[in-house]
């Protein structure tokens, strides 16, 4: 027989065992006597029985005399107790909470989880505590609930996996999800070392190379070799363009043509490269055509698409070339975000004029740059390309996710963002926040809330607008921009906290690939001293219906997830455009066309015979030769789909602007119908291609 005691508040629990199974149960109380401590009240049950009955205590030692004794923790009274009889014992680590539910489990060190303090209990009751923390989360989703289990048995410490659920009051320091740490890097190299032309070193104002521009120079950056470069935010990979772009142009190799996906940050990098190197190398931007010419749209800086260093948006440029106007000379082409490989709507157009720019400049340089690629070496492959990986963050980061119900994110949002600003780095900046955030209004509802200092900031504004924005963010005046997805592309805020109000962007939920790049905007090595990241999900929240998951389930599922490989699907309205503008550049040849079309990254859909069907183009002896419609295709940036319908309500109606409005209205999976059942038509289309050009606007990107 084994006796196991359990002190409580004003008792002590008796379990009777033989090993395997509770054969009794009791309670005894002890008392101080001139003899010592002594039991005064005794009371035990056996077997199946369900009532206590009162019991001699000399009944429990003559128990005790002949049974193995432990207690399961030190007991200063019963100790003293046993001690006095002579009654040896020792120390059970059992399961506290199972013995106040007539249950023996015995912790094994290698399984028990930590309760509270110095305290342990079985991983079953640690479940059980722990579903009963997240019962008040009504909405919780499954994969939340499992995701947490799942923590407690990698961290078996309930304490650090409850605080993960619970807000923290105000002004007190969140739970920390994880932190990406940064390893100091002791080796520099001056830039003074480095075969670079002596008028660009005194110019860029860089001593030292940072990590990653080291490992470029080590894999062949200057002496033209072509390169992936994968790195975090703020690691210098512009600076990795600007060594090779100037020093082939001064060195008589070619001009820089530096693309970017956004206009802002095209007129951050104008400015850069002119304040830096204009004395030495001219800079022009491209930017393409504004729809309305107003003051507030109108393009800043020299628009000489002939300068030694050209900096462009990727429409802009591929606009230019679309058109067969001549781009002539360039001898460095540095694709910047090219992760965009990815996007949805922009992918297939960026995947294009990669191949076409490859084809007009075989002999140029290219720099792929991007901070969040999944597995990169893949891509690297596809692009003919050697990598340059450096995983490492220039500051830390440390990532918080907390469980909010809607009306609660807006409170939490000002006193992280008055905490923040409140702080000063090492380097003697305020700490400015970055607010991600699922629609144009809901940019506006948190800035208003939040007050004097911060400011919306979304395509719906006007260039003035946000250019203003931009500076006063720079300059410390504001503390805080609250936008959609309009700076994930890489416009260049110096924040040091990122909050993620929502993890959606209009009604779709983030990939891992954004999230990364949203949540690498945190943290600049010039300004700050630590990047921090704050997730508030809502436990059930959507925003479409029909989800599937909640948002605090694609919260977990973006904190560990891994990146996706960059390997999109260009379907047949996208082919079409892209086959129609290589035709463009390879001036109709079909071989031409082909191969710039097979060097695409992207799976390609064969087009040429629905093309040739419906009389876009025409074939002879290798020669294409591309219809007026085939052009507009070209020009304005849509494919076979887009065009088919856009004809159908040209023949339908006299009216420009209702037809605009029609497409805009007009979703994907309408468009992508209408096309197909046009597309599937035996009837020859009827092409009227004055009467089209007289209809539309003549701008390049009506459409």
């Amino acid at each position: 027989m084994k006796i196991i005691i359990e002190p409580q508040k004003s008792n002590y629990k008796i379990i009777f065992t033989d090993g395997m199974h509770i054969e009794g149960v009791g309670f005894l109380s002890l008392s101080e006597t001139k003899k010592g401590m002594r039991p005064d009240h005794y009371r035990v049950r056996f077997g199946t029985r369900k009532q206590f009955k009162n019991s001699p205590p000399k009944d429990l030692i003559a128990q005790l005399r002949h049974s193995k004794v432990s207690l399961t923790k030190h007991d200063g009274p019963f100790s003293s107790f046993l001690a006095d009889l002579q009654i040896p014992f020792t120390i059970a680590d059992v399961c506290r909470l199972c013995m106040l539910e007539d249950r023996l489990t015995p912790l094994d060190p290698r399984s028990r989880v930590r309760f509270v303090r110095d305290e342990y209990i079985c991983m079953f009751c640690a479940k059980r505590e722990l579903r009963r923390e997240l019962s008040h989360l009504s909405r919780l989703g499954k994969r939340t609930a499992l995701y947490f289990e799942r923590l407690l048995e990698k961290e078996r410490d309930l304490e650090r996996v409850t605080a993960t659920i619970e807000p923290p009051e105000p002004g007190s320091p969140p739970s920390l999800f994880d932190k990406i740490e940064v390893v100091r890097v002791t080796k520099k190299t001056s830039i003074d070392e480095l075969p670079l032309p002596r008028s660009f070193v005194d110019r860029s104002r860089v001593k030292d190379l940072m990590p990653v521009q080291e490992l470029a120079v080590d894999s062949g950056l200057l002496y033209g070799k072509d390169l992936l470069v994968v790195s975090a935010t703020a690691s210098g990979k512009t600076f990795i363009g600007e060594m090779a772009g100037i020093k082939n142009f001064l060195e008589g190799h070619g001009r820089m043509l530096f693309l970017v996906p956004l206009v802002a940050l095209a007129n951050q990098k104008y400015e850069r490269f002119t304040e830096r190197y204009s004395d030495i190398a001219k800079v022009g931007i491209l930017i393409g055509k504004s729809r309305i010419n107003i003051p507030e749209n109108r393009k800043i800086g020299d628009h000489n698409i002939h300068s030694p260093i050209v900096v462009g948006t990727y429409e802009g440029v591929d606009h230019f070339i679309r058109c067969g106007n001549p781009l002539s000379g360039i001898g460095t082409v540095v694709i910047d975000e090219v992760q965009m490989l990815e996007d949805k709507e922009r992918g297939h157009r960026l995947d294009g004029l990669i191949a076409r720019l490859k084809h007009l400049f075989p002999k140029a340089q290219f720099l792929y740059m991007s901070a969040t690629i999944g597995i990169p070496q893949s891509l690297a492959k596809k692009l003919n390309a050697k990598l340059v990986r450096y995983d490492e963050r220039p500051v830390p980061l440390e990532r918080y996710l907390m469980f909010l119900e809607r009306k609660e994110k807006i409170p939490t949002i000002k006193d992280l963002v008055r905490r923040e600003f409140k702080m000063k780095s090492n380097k003697g900046y305020h700490g400015q926040t970055i607010i991600f955030t699922n629609s144009r209004a809901r940019c506006h509802i948190i800035s208003d809330s939040i007050g004097q200092g911060s400011s919306p900031y979304h395509a719906g504004l006007t260039s003035e607008e946000r250019r203003k924005v931009e500076n006063d963010f720079e300059k410390g005046k504001i503390s805080a921009v609250v936008t959609t997805a309009a700076l994930a592309a890489g416009v260049d805020f110096p924040a040091s906290l990122v909050i993620f109000d929502s993890l959606a962007m209009g009604l779709d939920w983030l990939s891992v690939q954004e999230f990364s790049q949203m949540s690498g905007r945190a943290g600049r090595p010039d300004y700050h001293d630590l990047g921090k990241v704050f997730i508030l999900a809502e436990p059930g929240g959507s925003y479409k219906r029909g989800s599937k998951v909640t948002e605090e389930e694609v919260a977990l599922a973006l904190l560990q997830g891994d990146m996706e490989e960059v390997n999109p699907v260009h379907d047949i309205e996208m082919s079409s455009e892209e086959f129609i503008a290589n035709a463009v550049i390879c001036r109709g040849s079909l071989p031409c066309t082909k191969s710039v079309t097979n060097t695409m990254v992207g799976e390609v859909e064969d087009v040429l015979p629905l093309l040739l069907k419906n009389g876009f183009i025409n074939i002879q002896d290798d020669k294409i030769r591309i219809s007026e419609f085939a052009h507009v295709m070209a020009e304005h940036f849509i494919g076979i789909e887009r065009l088919l319908l856009i004809m159908k309500m040209v023949r339908d109606s006299d009216d420009p602007l209702e037809i605009l409005s029609e497409l805009e209205c007009m979703d994907e999976s309408g468009l992508r119908e209408i096309g197909e059942r046009k597309g599937a038509s035996e009837r020859k289309v009827r092409t009227r291609p004055e009467r089209f050009k007289k209809r539309g606007t003549g701008h390049p990107e009506i459409f």
